[in-house]
């Protein structure tokens, strides 16, 4: 039965129930008394019964009650949210009241990535001269995320900037794995509903002198069986990846980035940027897979609270146009020879290996059940090349890069 139809045939099954009525008895006719002077005796009637439960005050009373009841089944909006999955709820949420500083955590870091993207990639826009393919895709359990990618640009050979949103639930393994950083997660439970959101960007130049950069901000919180909010954190960070060294855009690029964690908590850069000089190395090569920035994960109550760990990624991700523009606007147009071309080949080839070897992002996003590959897979360049047992040139610039891949430098001491 319809859940719509299931109060009216209710209620006309009711107005079919028979109610207990009194008969008046038949009066007799005015031709039986004709030309008679006796006047007819009518049987007194009893009074009808009289105090709360009168028949027609019950008929009024239950018409009433059946009414509200048929009303609130029509209209209770809390009851039908009992059974809502956290995505639903969400979305509820955004259309009746919008995002606002009161709003969860979650909504407005999406809100703000979502803003975020925006200007990005109108700026890249301006730097290549042609527009990124806009991509906005769903996910069935709830979330989505809008792909913004840009192949054989004037200035970028592949770039995407993208927005991942993904609802979904954490099996007893995942949160045994997470509780070895994140204690408040609840061991005794089967599973958790989970909610992570980020912004990823990788830009590859045609340029050889032109660095590639990568980007990524994300949240990631798990509820409890009553929605409430059980653990939160956020990640990220920046990096730059040169073919060709040129000292000044290491600096100006790490200085930008410092300047954007000291204003927050002069210890981040120092901590942060030997965090991204370990995690982005690639160990079977024994080299760095650049010149390093910052990267960071599990930031949560133990660091700072909510909100001040939220001002410090929005503070980072604004600041990552003022560190790559200058530099990339500088380089996309230097002249290069094919040998170069090739070594950034080969370099890009190295890139490759980090990303699908030892990525954590990439292997969790494709574990993710109804992962978008495309989208994950991004990251990757258009073109890249393996050559054996290569070996660049000593006293090479080729050769002063692997130097510095393999012992990383202070930039901004």
């Amino acid at each position: 039965m319809s859940a719509s139809l299931g109060p009216y045939l209710r209620l006309r099954a009711l107005q079919r129930v028979p109610t207990r009525t009194r008969t008046a008895p038949r009066l007799p006719c005015r031709r039986a008394y004709a030309g008679s002077n006796r006047l007819p005796k009518f049987k007194k009637l009893p009074e009808p019964p009289r105090g709360p439960w009168a028949p027609k005050t019950r008929i009024v009373v239950g018409l009433v009650f059946i009414g509200t009841l048929v009303y609130s089944m029509l209209t209770d909006e809390p009851s039908k949210l009992d059974g809502a999955s956290m995505a639903e709820k969400d979305s509820l949420a955004v259309r009746e009241s919008g995002i606002t500083s009161n709003s969860p955590m979650r909504l407005r870091m999406e809100a703000f990535i979502k803003e975020q993207q925006k200007e990005i990639v109108r700026e890249l826009e301006k730097v290549d001269g042609k527009k990124f393919r806009v991509d906005t895709w769903t996910r069935p359990n709830g979330g989505g995320g809008i792909s913004q990618v840009l192949q054989d640009g004037n200035v970028f050979e592949k770039a995407g900037v993208n927005i991942s949103v993904v609802y979904g639930t954490l099996p007893r393994a995942a949160i045994e794995k997470m509780r070895v950083n994140h204690k408040a997660m609840d061991p005794g439970v089967n599973s958790l509903d989970f909610y992570a959101a980020g912004l990823s960007m990788v830009l590859h130049p045609k340029n050889p002198m032109a660095p590639t950069v990568h980007l990524n901000y994300r949240y990631f919180e798990t509820t409890n069986e009553d929605g409430t909010q059980n653990t939160w954190w956020f990640g990220g960070g920046t990096d730059l990846t040169p073919c060709y060294l040129f000292d000044e855009d290491a600096v100006h690029f790490h200085k930008t980035i410092k300047d954007a964690c000291d204003t927050h908590d002069k210890a981040y850069y120092p901590r942060f940027k030997k965090w991204c000089d370990d995690y982005f190395n690639n160990k079977h090569r024994g080299e760095r897979r650049g010149v390093g920035g910052i990267f960071f994960d599990d930031l949560d109550e133990s660091e700072k609270d909510q909100e001040n760990t939220f001002a410090f990624i929005q503070g980072c991700l604004k600041a990552f146009l003022p560190s790559y523009l200058p530099i990339i606007n500088k380089r996309k147009d230097m002249p290069f020879t094919e040998h170069e071309k090739q070594w950034q080949q080969i370099r890009r080839g190295r890139y490759v290996e980090f990303n699908l070897v030892h990525d954590r992002g990439t292997a969790f996003g494709l574990n993710t059940p109804s992962a978008r590959v495309e989208s994950i897979l991004m990251s990757l360049p258009l073109s890249a090349s393996w050559r054996y047992m290569h070996e660049p040139e000593k006293g090479s610039r080729e050769q002063r890069l692997v130097d510095v891949l393999r012992e990383p430098v202070d930039w901004v001491s």
